[in-house]
């Protein structure tokens, strides 16, 4: 069984910078995907960004490129949303996930965490 656990999220206004951070213990296998989503107030589940473990590459929404960059910590298991130049937009609740493929739909991922808020002010 993983564990997925998010502490973080927070208040930030536009423009601002926050990172988000997620530990992931119990048992988890090298070539595993971790990746970020978020889901605002009446839509649904969009993804952020994703990193497969053991080769570093990384997939983006377009909505967040240049913005956003997703970074992991092997020694720590943990996996890292850095997040500049935040916009109104950007506000919802922001889910950690852990999967095996690379991919930018919520099915593919097998593990989830609680979820932290993130609310960017205008």
């Amino acid at each position: 069984q993983v564990q997925l656990v998010e502490p973080g999220g927070g208040l930030v206004q536009a423009g601002g910078s926050l990172r988000l951070s997620c530990a992931a213990s119990g048992r988890t296998f090298s070539d595993h995907v971790k990746g970020w989503f978020r889901q605002a107030p009446g839509k649904e589940r969009e993804f952020v960004a994703a990193v497969r473990w053991s080769f570093g590459t990384t997939r983006y929404a377009d909505s967040v490129k240049g913005r956003f960059t997703i970074s992991r910590d092997n020694t720590k298991n943990t996996v890292y949303l850095q997040m500049n130049s935040l916009k109104p937009e950007d506000t919802a609740v922001y889910y950690c996930a852990m999967g095996t493929v690379l991919s930018g739909r919520p099915q593919t991922y097998e593990y989830w965490g609680q979820g932290t808020q993130v609310t960017v002010s205008s």
